[in-house]
């Protein structure tokens, strides 16, 4: 008989840092316990005496209760620290794991500029996930042409960018990110003449994506309208590209939009990707990135699903948040 399957995911207690934040909170305690000793008889002998105007004395108590309500909030993170780590190697074959969509939500190209927003987009296709199980849908609130442009551009370039990292198993699955680093690919790879050859290929490609998207963008403020019909076009190649078979399903959305009607903004934008997305793919999970924050790790598809696919974890969460690292 088989045994139990090892975990998916394991969590350690960072017993050092529990105890410096349990003796910090105790410290901390004692001083906040006896400012307000403190106060109360202040407030006491005031009320008695009449010696200090009451009023901006009790505007001070309740600023210091406030933050103190806002110390004790935030001492629940600090109560338990633990280190989550996570086996993807443990995971079910790519054929038994589950699909997921990632949704991206946009509105202005002239606000957000194309070229990141692509590069997000383009980064989502790279995830190291299975290509018939990943679909990435971007939502353009702003229904402009400017941005539906931009996503052909995009996915005729991941076609090239999408298989070369997987090929070599980059790490960095943003084009913009990979091109601007020393982080080169996998070192079984590093000196290779293929792999530099290939390299050369898809920085052209990358240059001509960027003059494309460069070109695309001018009167990017006109292109924005409040006032447009809903627009959904799936990314298909024309001339049958034998690499579509290992490319995600990309996806434009443009909601309707109407002045007077109430959208909801990204609450509304969320909504409508939903929808669509259960008409086309259906994916039980989900991933909700940022239109300028790329995906860091091409693993964080499968990474998720050690938490996801946890049989007694799995009932008791909702959402597996990564940190966002911010370098402007």
């Amino acid at each position: 008989m088989d045994g139990p399957s090892p975990p998916l995911n394991a969590r350690r207690v960072l017993t050092k840092d529990l105890i410096v934040n349990r003796l910090h909170m105790l410290v901390n305690g004692i001083a906040i316990l006896a400012l307000f000793f403190y106060r109360a008889t202040t407030l006491l002998r005031i009320i008695q005496t009449r010696e200090t105007p009451l009023v901006p004395y009790l505007t001070v108590i309740f600023a210091e209760i406030m933050f103190t309500f806002m110390w004790v909030l935030y001492q629940a993170y600090r109560w338990r620290p633990v280190k989550l780590e996570v086996y993807p190697e443990r995971l079910p074959g790519d054929e038994k794991l589950p699909p997921v969509d990632v949704f991206i939500c946009t509105a202005d190209p002239s606000k957000e500029p194309s070229l990141g927003v692509m590069n997000t987009v383009v980064s989502a296709l790279a995830l190291d996930y299975p290509p018939d199980k990943l679909a990435v849908y971007l939502q353009d609130d702003g229904g402009s042409y400017v941005t539906l442009n931009a996503v052909r551009e995009a996915w005729k370039f991941a076609r090239f960018w999408v298989p070369f990292r997987r090929k070599y198993e980059l790490k960095i699955a943003c084009p913009a990110a990979y091109f601007s680093s020393k982080e080169s690919a996998h070192e079984k790879v590093i000196g290779s003449s293929e792999f530099a050859a290939e390299k050369k290929i898809i920085e052209k490609k990358y240059a001509e994506f960027e003059e494309a998207l460069e070109k695309n963008s001018v009167n990017a403020r006109a292109s924005v309208s409040r006032d447009h019909p809903p627009v959904i076009e799936v990314m298909t190649d024309e001339n049958g590209d034998s690499n579509l078979k290992e490319m995600p399903l990309l996806v434009y959305i443009a909601r309707e939009k109407r002045p007077g009607h109430p959208h909801h903004f990204k609450g509304g934008a969320l909504n409508a990707l939903l929808r669509v997305s259960a008409v086309i793919t259906n994916a039980p999970y989900f991933v909700v990135l940022d239109c300028d924050m790329y995906c860091h790790n091409p693993l964080s598809a499968r990474l998720a699903m050690c938490f996801y696919l946890d049989p007694k974890l799995a009932p008791k969460i909702a959402w597996v948040q990564f940190p966002q690292k911010f370098h402007n």
